[in-house]
């Protein structure tokens, strides 16, 4: 099984793309061999300054972390738990993590293990070696091992509460189709989401699937940023969030993090789209749910 990398530095990098593909082996892909980390960190671009949230050793004893605590469970079950975890350590800024070649470096550079326990599929039923999909050192923000936990995190937390992050992440099909939407990028209409998933209105996989579409087609034309409202962002929290990640403790392993001490989405208007959520979900095509008119 691929190893921790042989060579870590104090701190973390960025690779392209194109850099990344000379380093993505089959055999990688396989999970049988490592990545040669001292030439990968030779065409990897160092990262300015002294920026403590830059640091790659509490990142990487946050994965370890991981990868011991559900070592005898499913490794989907890790993300809930790395999420808010790994965005609490990192602080970054939204603009900071659309950063691509920062994820890319973390999949190849700090953690390439951890990529692979996460999602290295069982072997084929004739005995073909399964193989991680490239798109999980290297894919978009909503299926790259790290980057789609980092926005999961920071699209569906409340402020500082991280709670529905949580559920969200708990929920492979939330993860997989959700964040791809542009719905998501409304506070309210994603808290109201995990409502329904916390409230068991919305429950498999089919269910999610058949609510998430319907709820953003429909925001095509009822503009929820202007039925349902929520807080002008305040950027102060934040910044005062990230300044104090030099003297912050590493995250908590037991007990939930605290994000930023930003204002929470206004209670009345995610109750209002839960309701509404609701009433899109009861007239969506569910796959295998029985249609009203069925017998």
């Amino acid at each position: 099984m691929t190893s921790r990398p042989e060579h870590l530095p104090e701190r973390l990098a960025l690779i392209s793309d194109v850099q990344a593909a000379e380093f993505m082996s089959t055999g990688l892909l396989e999970g049988r061999e490592d990545v040669p980390s001292i030439a990968l960190n030779k065409v990897a671009e160092s990262l300015p300054g002294d920026d403590v949230r830059l640091r790659l050793h509490r990142i990487r004893d946050l994965l370890e972390e991981a990868m011991n605590r559900f070592r005898d469970e499913r490794p989907t079950a890790a993300d809930a738990w790395l999420a808010p975890r790994l965005h609490e350590t990192l602080r970054l800024t939204r603009r900071e993590a659309a950063e691509k070649r920062l994820w890319t470096y973390m999949a190849l550079g700090v953690a390439p293990d951890y990529v692979v326990w996460r999602h290295l599929p069982e072997p084929k039923a004739d005995g073909a070696r399964g193989r991680v999909a490239r798109d999980r050192f290297v894919g978009p923000h909503h299926k790259q091992t790290f980057a789609r936990l980092w926005w999961a995190a920071e699209l569906f937390r409340d402020g500082p509460d991280y709670h529905p992050a949580v559920v969200a992440c708990g929920n492979q099909d939330m993860l997989n189709s959700a964040l791809r939407l542009d719905i998501v990028d409304h506070r309210p209409s994603a808290l109201a989401v995990v409502r329904l998933i916390e409230r068991g209105i919305v429950r498999t996989g089919r269910e999610v699937n058949a609510l998430t579409p319907a709820v953003n087609a429909a925001a095509a034309t009822l503009m929820y940023d202007v039925i349902a409202p929520d807080v002008e962002r305040d950027r102060e929290p934040l910044r005062d969030w990230i300044a104090a990640a030099g003297s912050a403790l590493p995250s908590p392993r037991d007990s939930p993090p605290e994000g930023p001490d930003e204002e929470r989405a206004p209670e009345e208007v995610v109750r209002r789209l839960v309701a509404h959520f609701e009433e899109l979900f009861a007239d969506a095509p569910v796959r295998g749910r029985p249609s009203d008119g069925g017998e």
